[in-house]
């Protein structure tokens, strides 16, 4: 089966990686004139002259980037197939349907207000009470389109810097750390679930993700779940979802926000997990039976930001999995990640240290569990 790809990045190289043992073939459509896939066929389309040529040769249609205009799928979706469908990306593109969303299928998060003004900015951060968080409707990612308010006195500054017509403001969580849940749902509607993840994000930027976690509540497991079966079902949604969670010292969990797609904090399965989330997306897709999501180990994925490590020094250490995006250094950008596999959690701590201490810029990590 030949796959079309919308996005040609680092996700859309490895899931033509996952792609090629199922005898899959690859084409991508790449809308920022600036591909990086290295893979595949690639079609640069910046002005959407070419998505009739990109369409001839493919099967069906999948994307690895949500940030594509809502138009340019729909259009798509009336000649190929394409998994996730349009309204996932719809939904997850802005902010206020993504919580509407959480909303209407009792699936709490934290408190929140949408503002249009400088004004209604500042009535709301007096409101919710700082500290809140800002963040740009549309558009940002990775901590790009978001500004904390440490007084409703700042709320002009962070309007300007912001500079988007409509915002959501969020009350800061007391949480114990940020977690995720990924799942992947078939064609026939079968769904299954990966373990969840511990994530550290410094600057907005996911550094580091860990699973299994030692001291997670089968409890919280399946309340995490349930929230996500019910967004997969709501939005007849087939392939890898992922939805980012707070989780506060009772154990509850507050909704943050929720990715279309395969996600940076499911590269652990890689080499940690039975099956991938890359082949379990491709056979979802394709309408081919799921694949075992449990770990294997407990791993470990460390982000490579910015600046690559010496490869030899990397792969010199026990049960290290480099993956390389084959990108030029560039400061925030993503160039890679490491997989970390061990025995035990106390072994696998040992070698994230390790490891760290051979990534350029790699933060001091320390996850909830060590307390």
């Amino acid at each position: 089966m030949k796959i079309g790809v919308l996005g040609a990045g680092q996700l859309g190289r490895m899931l033509a990686l996952a792609g090629y043992p199922l005898a899959n073939r690859f084409r991508f459509l790449d809308t920022t004139g600036h591909p990086s896939a290295g893979i595949g066929e690639v079609m640069i389309d910046t002005d959407q002259k070419h998505v009739q040529s990109f369409l001839e040769d493919v099967d069906l249609v999948t994307y690895e980037f949500e940030h594509l205009p809502v138009t340019l799928v729909q259009a798509i979706e009336a000649e190929k197939p394409v998994y996730p469908g349009s309204e996932a990306i719809r939904v997850c593109q802005n902010r206020a349907e993504e919580k509407a969303l959480f909303d209407r299928l009792g699936i709490p998060t934290p408190a929140y207000r949408l503002v249009d003004s400088a004004e209604s900015l500042e009535a709301a951060a007096r409101e919710l009470g700082t500290p809140v968080v800002a963040k740009s409707i549309t558009e940002g990612y990775d901590g790009k389109g978001q500004a904390v308010l440490k007084d409703p006195a700042e709320a002009a500054d962070a309007w300007k810097r912001i500079n988007h017509p409509r915002l959501i403001v969020e009350s800061f969580v007391d949480f114990v750390r940020e977690v995720s849940i990924i799942a992947v749902r078939g064609r026939d509607g079968e769904v299954v679930f990966y373990p969840m993840a511990e994530n550290v994000h410094v600057d907005g930027i996911l550094r580091y993700s860990l699973a299994p976690m030692p001291d997670l509540d089968d409890s919280v497991q399946h309340t995490a779940d349930e929230y996500i079966r019910a967004l997969l079902d709501e939005l007849d949604y087939v392939g890898v979802l992922t939805l980012e969670l707070f989780q506060c010292a009772d154990g509850s969990l507050l909704a943050n926000e929720m990715a279309p797609r395969v996600h940076n904090s499911g590269h652990w399965t890689m080499d940690g997990a039975v099956t991938s989330q890359f082949e379990n997306h491709l056979r979802a897709i394709q309408g081919l039976p799921l694949g075992d999501t449990s770990a294997r180990a407990p791993t470990c994925m460390v982000n490579v930001i910015g600046r690559e490590p010496e490869p030899s020094q990397v792969l010199a250490m026990r049960d290290a999995h480099l993956h390389r995006y084959d990108k030029s250094e560039r400061a925030g950008r993503k160039l890679g990640h490491i997989n970390l596999v061990a025995d035990d959690h106390a072994s696998l701590l040992k070698r994230v240290r390790e490891c760290a201490a051979l990534v350029p810029d790699a933060p001091e990590v320390r996850f909830s569990f060590e307390d």
